[in-house]
């Protein structure tokens, strides 16, 4: 049981940190970006770290308050579970 949450939790951050740079390259280009809720959906399910660390590596999302506070609450959260349940 432990060795499936950590696997989940090191691939649910994986496709938070890429799904950030992937809507920061779809923005530079003005192409159809990835929703918000998505994003808060991925950092919700566990991919908090992920998301946050994206968000600081690509400087994406850093002045929206709601992600900057949101984001790094949910990782330290995440970090909380993940200690706690292994």
């Amino acid at each position: 049981m432990t060795g499936f949450i950590v696997i989940y939790f090191f691939l649910i951050n994986i496709i938070g940190l890429l799904i950030m740079k992937m809507d920061k390259q779809r923005a530079i280009k003005h192409q159809y970006r990835i929703s918000e809720q998505t994003l808060w959906i991925i950092a919700i399910i566990g991919g908090a770290v992920g998301t946050a660390v994206g968000m600081n590596m690509f400087r994406h999302k850093t002045k929206r308050l709601s992600f900057k506070i949101g984001f790094q609450l949910l990782a330290v959260i995440d970090l909380f579970l993940l200690f706690y349940f292994i």
